[in-house]
């Protein structure tokens, strides 16, 4: 059970590393540093797109609106590290 445990942890952790990736892609997209006619990069971007957005859509219906700055990205992740310190932390302590 502590090695099921110890592997949902590592992929709460892997999907935080893609969560950043996300947000630093749509940076770059949005500052032209990165240019999405690239194959290579467009089918990146929508791998990122469609991992992320399932978990972030719902975040940002319920934020209110802070003027094109997406804090979404930032209460996902710290659901993810409340989830893997209390939650799974407890459930480990317990066994």
């Amino acid at each position: 059970m502590l090695a099921f445990i110890l592997f949902v942890s590592w992929l709460l952790q892997l999907y935080i590393y893609v969560l950043i990736a996300a947000a630093v892609v749509s940076w770059l997209i949005a500052f032209n540093v990165i240019n999405t006619s690239n194959q290579l990069v467009s089918a990146l971007v929508q791998f990122l797109y469609a991992v992320t957005e399932p978990v972030l859509r719902p975040i940002r219906n319920i934020l209110p609106n802070f003027g094109g700055i997406d804090i979404s990205p930032i209460v996902v992740i710290l659901i993810i590290v409340f989830i893997q310190s209390v939650v799974l932390g407890n459930i480990a302590q317990s066994l």
